[in-house]
């Protein structure tokens, strides 16, 4: 029994290290979110990559790495832009490009990897979308002229494929999130900087920060239970630093739901026990984008020949850009195992302890909110403002 308490007071300090090293960054990156939800124009995406140019898969690739959406979130925005004429290999780029990165996780990225991860990995994110999205118009380019199914059903499908979404959602692309009902308020009477900017930080931490929020500490716990369980004798012994490594992170990563913030952590974790760089790409990549109610839903909205193609591109794609980021790192001399030590020993002063504490009385906010309507006024919140939304930016 001893044993069993000190196992679990281990995994709860090594949790509370990575929340300590994670969380400034982690509040820098909503700030960030939020000012880009503020100031760029709902319209702005579905009016630039809508259409079937060559340069919306190029657009829909850049576009997609700075937004902060899961890949839950991002479904319905593509099924916008596949209503507004956008081809199938921009939607797949814009599809893959989102999930897989935002200012959110590069920002986390810097605090539990290394500079070199934070650039590679939206730098891998891009070109894994430019290159699918290309793909996909080469193979399926007769998708675009019969569409196997409408938007709007495909829409429906992806209410019932994703279990976390609301009973306030409708066909026309609608996630029934908070953030939506925030935008749809700023939107109506607000006007200026200073109501871009509220509107911005209600979005950022409000919906998004609830959505994105408990993935991130059970990513942080999990973390935590790697650092715990997980001994460099038993990585090096069964992954390596090659090829065999990859394979087990893109089978482990492409049925599990994920999102690019949660995933850090665990990687950071794996990483400083000695899995390769290139492993750990492996894992930040194909773990957000893919999971099985993503793959569903791809399926109804672009086909299942799209679907196909789009498992198997990020697989091959992301285990390619391991095996150079393995090269890379090797060439230049660096390792991420001693950057992430380095790193965790690290003094955390009273600014670190600060946002851990804020961003836990954020996340646990709706909770106790909930609590206290139950014990005070004996109702629930309604769902529309269910904890369990999508994410989704709209």
């Amino acid at each position: 029994m001893e044993n069993i308490l000190q196992t679990l007071l281990s995994i709860v300090i090594a949790s509370w290290e990575v929340l300590l090293e994670s969380s400034l960054f982690v509040l820098f990156g909503f700030f960030v979110a939020g000012l880009l939800k503020g100031f760029i124009p709902d319209n702005f995406i579905q009016r630039h990559l809508g259409g079937n140019s060559k340069a919306g898969i190029l657009k829909s690739a850049l576009f997609g790495v700075p937004i902060p959406l899961c890949s839950c979130g991002v479904i319905p925005a593509a099924a916008g832009l596949r209503s507004q004429g956008a081809s199938k290999g921009a939607v797949t780029s814009f599809m893959i490009s989102t999930p897989e990165t935002g200012v959110d996780s590069m920002a986390v990225t810097y605090a539990l990897l290394d500079p070199v991860m934070t650039v590679v990995r939206p730098v891998a994110a891009f070109l894994t979308a430019l290159l699918s999205g290309i793909f996909v118009n080469l193979v399926d380019r007769d998708g675009d002229q019969e569409r196997e199914e409408p938007v709007t059903q495909a829409t429906t499908t992806l209410q019932t494929a994703i279990l976390p979404m609301t009973e306030s959602q409708t066909v026309s692309g609608e996630c029934g999130c908070k953030s939506h009902e925030v935008n749809n308020a700023a939107d109506s009477g607000l006007h200026g900087v200073f109501a871009k900017f509220k509107k911005g930080m209600a979005f950022a931490f409000g919906g998004l920060l609830d959505d994105i929020g408990p993935w991130l500490l059970v990513g942080i716990v999990l973390a935590g239970i790697i650092s715990v369980s997980v001994s460099p004798e038993f990585i090096s012994a069964y992954l390596g630093n090659g090829f065999l490594a990859m394979a087990v992170m893109i089978v482990l990563a492409t049925p599990l739901y994920v999102c690019a913030t949660a995933s850090t952590p665990i990687a950071a974790a794996l990483a400083l026990k000695g899995l390769s760089p290139g492993a750990a790409l492996v894992f930040l990549l194909a773990g957000p984008a893919t999971n099985m109610a993503t793959i569903a839903v791809v399926s109804k909205l672009l086909g299942k020949k799209t679907a196909v193609i789009y498992v198997s591109s990020i697989m091959i794609c992301s285990m390619g850009l391991g095996l150079l980021v393995n090269w890379l790192y090797i060439h230049m001399g660096l390792s991420i195992t001693g950057w992430v030590s380095t790193e965790g020993h690290a003094e955390h002063g009273v600014l670190y302890i600060a946002a851990a504490v804020l961003l836990l009385l954020l996340i646990a906010k709706p909770y106790l909110l909930k609590m206290y309507k139950r014990a005070f006024h004996g109702t629930t919140v309604s769902s529309h403002h269910h904890h369990h939304n999508c994410g989704c930016g709209h």
